[in-house]
């Protein structure tokens, strides 16, 4: 399997680009520096089925559009984060002084619902609590998380649609009760696992 991560934008957002051996795959949180992005897709000769965005902030989908357009791909979001496309105060790029709107998700993705791109196949988690919509990607043992989990950190909840109460209740119930050895892959920083969460991280 192709996994490639880039540290993009400026607040250091973890974009993933996955791929199968026939070089079908997705690309998760498109937050920035899209020229990097498509030379790593052209480079490869990937062909991109999905852009999956866990959450809808600006960091995580800020370049959303050029890769839309250069790879043709359906996007795929919680039905929880339209409206965070469609307000630049919900998405927080009117944070950044350039209010961004977005266009509308291709195809709706919910809890329990499969993500395929020729032989790789993800599983969504929804994990509200950082956003209402954000979800995680799950395949074997590994974990997409956005920003519902770091290396020993979680989400801010500060924010408009955040819940600590509910975005702590979406990782034990449904990060904390995966195998421990499953590679967690965060929306910023490194990566971690989930054992190593459940022993060491402080907000949960």
């Amino acid at each position: 399997m192709f996994l490639k991560k880039l540290i993009v934008g400026e607040f250091q957002a973890n974009c993933y680009i996955v791929a199968d051996e026939n070089k079908n795959g997705i690309v998760v949180d498109p937050g920035g520096e899209a020229e990097e992005i498509l030379a790593t897709i052209a480079r490869n000769k990937l062909r991109i089925f999905y852009i999956v965005a866990t959450h809808a902030h600006i960091d995580h989908i800020a370049c959303l559009e050029e890769v839309r357009k250069f790879t043709g791909a359906r996007f795929l979001l919680h039905p929880d984060e339209i409206s965070f496309l469609e307000n630049p105060d919900l998405n927080l790029s009117s944070l950044l002084q350039n209010p961004r709107r977005f266009s509308p998700p291709d195809r709706l993705v919910r809890n329990k619902d499969k993500i395929i791109a020729g032989d790789i196949e993800f599983e969504v988690i929804h994990t509200p609590g950082h956003t209402p919509g954000s979800i995680c990607l799950r395949k074997d043992d590994i974990i997409f998380t956005g920003d519902t989990i770091f290396y020993r950190g979680v989400g801010r909840t500060d924010f408009p649609g955040g819940d600590f109460d509910l975005l702590r209740k979406s990782i034990k119930e449904r990060i904390f009760s995966l195998p421990e050895n499953t590679k967690i892959f965060p929306g910023h920083g490194p990566e971690t696992e989930v054992g190593q969460e459940k022993m060491t991280n402080p907000f949960v």
